[in-house]
């Protein structure tokens, strides 16, 4: 009876511990997510980048010429398209035809060097885009600058897995971002800060003479009610290149994720020691006034 007694009492006991460590690592799990999957994607994007480099740079400079063209023709007659934010099926694949280099329909990428991000730049806005990077709003103008342009970008912000424009509402007038598309730079100064809603598209107008582009987030965060509009008008490239380690993030967090991991690691193998241990060292046999082991040896 007592060793039956004994044998239940263990098995509680093991449910128990098993229990509570499943507890932990799920909870430490939920607690790294938002961590492991925004390195994730800024990995992805990292490379995402630097392949579009590498193929741009493939690209013979006629080729590179070929296709700016195109895309300059584009947007010239783009303010003269009849409801060009609701693109028919003919203008679509024209436009998804457009900087596509390597047929996954990044278009170029952009940099905030006050955010230190860079992210590539998608063709269209659809939800899987959005999710992992940041999408050119169709019927805008495409980021190949020029007279009576206007380029839109759009991007998430605080996603759970992913960051993206978090920290889109820090930028102020005079702060600048830049599209980088087969191997031009078109740099742009904040000059006007709105927020609308969501069907207000007044502020993303093509202007005669005017060379704009817009980046758009949602706002307020975890709300998401309204959408911030970050307007920038051309200017001319720096002087000197941009020195801003846009990799620096993706670093950071590969450290981070690096130095958790081992710390859970090395909690993981203390607490399995722990358990070990304690099962193994001897308790007093109240019945026979002998110490037996947990596991009944």
């Amino acid at each position: 009876m007592a060793t039956h007694r004994k044998k239940a009492t263990d098995t509680v006991s093991r449910i128990i511990s098993a229990f509570f460590a499943m507890v932990l690592v799920v909870g430490l799990t939920l607690l790294a997510y938002p961590t492991v999957a925004d390195w994730w994607n800024r990995m992805h994007q990292s490379r995402a980048v630097a392949t579009y480099i590498e193929q741009t740079e493939d690209l013979s400079k006629t080729e590179r010429k070929r296709m700016l063209d195109a895309a300059h023709a584009y947007n010239t007659k783009l303010p003269t398209t009849a409801d060009r934010w609701m693109l028919t099926k003919e203008q679509k694949v024209e436009y998804e035809s457009l900087l596509d280099v390597s047929g996954t329909g990044v278009m170029g990428y952009v940099t905030i060097p006050k955010l230190k991000v860079r992210f590539p730049v998608y063709h269209g806005t659809d939800e899987s885009v959005l999710q992992i990077a940041i999408g050119h709003l169709e019927g805008s103008s495409l980021p190949v600058g020029g007279a009576a342009t206007h380029a839109v970008v759009s991007g998430h912000t605080g996603l759970p897995s992913a960051k993206l424009l978090t920290g889109l509402d820090t930028l102020e007038k005079g702060d600048t971002f830049a599209f980088h598309v087969l191997g031009e730079t078109y740099t742009y100064q904040v000059d006007k800060i709105s927020v609308v809603l969501p069907n207000q598209f007044d502020n993303l107008a093509i202007e005669d003479g005017k060379d704009y582009a817009t980046v758009i987030t949602c706002t307020p965060y975890g709300v998401n009610t309204h959408r911030l509009l970050v307007r920038g008008h051309r200017i001319p490239n720096p002087v000197e290149p941009d020195a801003t380690d846009y990799d620096s993030p993706v670093r950071m967090l590969t450290i981070g994720i690096v130095s958790v991991s081992v710390v859970v690691l090395v909690i993981g193998i203390l607490v399995v020691r722990w358990f070990a241990v304690r099962r193994r060292c001897p308790r007093a046999n109240h019945s026979t006034g002998q110490l037996v082991a947990r596991d009944g040896q």
